[in-house]
């Protein structure tokens, strides 16, 4: 790493030593920006990329409930207002166990880098609390959900704060946070996205980032003069994300071979159908099951256990052409990567957020795979959330056909823009560079015009 990188990573580790996922997201985009100082000092010399690192606002807050027995729980609830430089922060709100204030930075941070290559009007923030949905039956959610939102309803606002739903908040649990700030501010307004059809929501919200993670990777196959026609493809994860990556790909031809959840992956080699997606969906969104029931339906089928002392993940172990990782944080290892390589794999495009460690990455790059990362990939969810700001500003909905031509246009330019804007950092090829160069570009000129605040 350059010395710039260096002098940047010891202040990041000094400041906030117990936040490896958040050291990790800065390090990529260190190494990215370190190339655009050699031609632009004057971006150095007012510090733009340390203000970016250090978040405009952390709120962290008490989140008491109680249970179905009559218990009462304490949780942690966050939000990360990180910038605002280019619009009003946008970003996911995660309900899931693992959450702490490292996890929260990281996805804020990248976020800021997502929102500016959607060319849409939004800053970057994120949020969430480490209570866990699952099992939880709809009053114990409801609950949480009145409790934390009487807290954050002092802190967000369709002109100030626009959160969505991330992994654990559904549409369930945005419209029971969306009624208790309706109720809380006696006024309806767009503060939250990801809400119901009925009440204020946008026609493919649900399908957008596995739509758009799909739409970055036809794009990047395109340039090789490629399509998905009959390319076997590895996905990763069952909820959201993955369902809507396996629905895109089957509409595009491909054979979808993989889902997974915590419990472990399965492997159909004949390849899921729309009534195998179908049966996934009934099963992950409704009777909110685990992913082994599918070798009980499909007999042919195989399911594999996670193994706690494999350094690697079997499921990336498997002959295929595409991968789209669409589960969480650092699930492909450098092993993993090079499982991935090693069994004909040269399109990535990930549909979670950071899904590959940097090891991995540098195997991706060296390897010069078409490898898309998420920052780029997975911009079609906060996108479509942009439009379905702009539809409740304009108190008017879309048709299904105009949100998903919006979504198709958008991936396209941030294929473009990440083409281009690597190319002209020297880079040719390297998507990682592109995002996260182009992204920076738009932050950084905006906080040169507004001055140091």
């Amino acid at each position: 790493m350059s010395d710039y990188v260096n002098e940047v990573m010891d202040r990041v580790k000094s400041r906030d030593s117990d936040q490896p996922e958040f050291h990790q997201a800065v390090a990529e985009v260190a190494e990215s920006v370190a190339l655009v100082y050699d031609k632009h000092p004057e971006y150095r010399s007012a510090m733009i990329f340390e203000r970016i690192i250090e978040p405009e606002r952390v709120i962290m807050f008490r989140v008491p409930w109680m249970d179905d027995q009559g218990e009462i729980h304490i949780n942690r609830g966050f939000r990360i207002e990180m910038n605002s430089a280019i619009g009003p922060y946008k970003g996911g709100l995660r309900f899931h166990p693992s959450v702490n204030l490292g996890i929260l930075k990281f996805l804020a941070f990248e976020q800021v880098f997502k929102n500016s290559l959607t060319s849409l009007p939004m800053g970057g923030g994120k949020g969430g609390s480490d209570f866990d949905p699952k099992g939880k039956s709809d009053n114990e959610v409801m609950r949480f959900c009145q409790s934390f939102m009487s807290e954050l309803f002092r802190h967000i606002g369709p002109n100030t704060d626009v959160p969505a739903g991330d992994i654990g908040v559904g549409g369930r649990e945005i419209g029971y946070m969306f009624g208790q700030y309706k109720k809380l501010r006696n006024e309806f307004t767009g503060v939250l996205t990801g809400k119901g059809l009925k009440w204020g929501g946008s026609l493919i919200r649900p399908e957008a980032t596995g739509y758009g993670s799909v739409y970055m990777a036809a794009e990047m196959l395109a340039s090789r003069n490629e399509t998905f026609d009959a390319k076997v493809c590895l996905v990763s994860g069952s909820g959201n994300v993955a369902q809507y990556t396996v629905e895109k790909l089957l509409q595009l031809g491909a054979k979808i071979v993989t889902l997974s959840d915590s419990s472990g992956f399965i492997y159909d080699e004949e390849g899921l159908t729309p009534e195998k997606l179908d049966f996934v969906m009934e099963l992950k969104n409704v009777r909110r099951g685990r992913i082994k029931e599918y070798v009980e339906k499909f007999k042919n089928a195989e399911y594999t256990p996670v193994d706690p002392a494999l350094d690697y993940n079997p499921l990336w172990d498997i002959k295929a052409d595409c991968a789209f990782p669409s589960a969480t944080q650092n699930e492909i290892n450098e092993k993993d990567a090079q499982n991935l390589l090693k069994n004909g794999v040269y399109v990535v495009s990930e549909g979670a957020n950071m899904p590959t460690t940097l090891d991995g990455v540098n195997h991706f790059l060296e390897a010069g795979i078409l490898y898309a990362p998420g920052k780029a990939a997975n911009a079609g969810g906060v996108a479509v959330s942009g439009l379905e700001m702009t539809q409740n500003s304009m108190r008017m909905p879309w048709t299904r056909e105009e949100v998903d031509h919006r979504l198709s246009l958008i991936m396209k330019n941030i294929h473009k823009t990440c083409v281009e804007t690597a190319e002209r950092f020297g880079t040719p090829g390297n998507y990682v560079n592109g995002a996260n160069i182009g992204g920076f570009l738009k932050v950084a000129d905006a906080m040169m015009d507004q001055g140091l605040v």
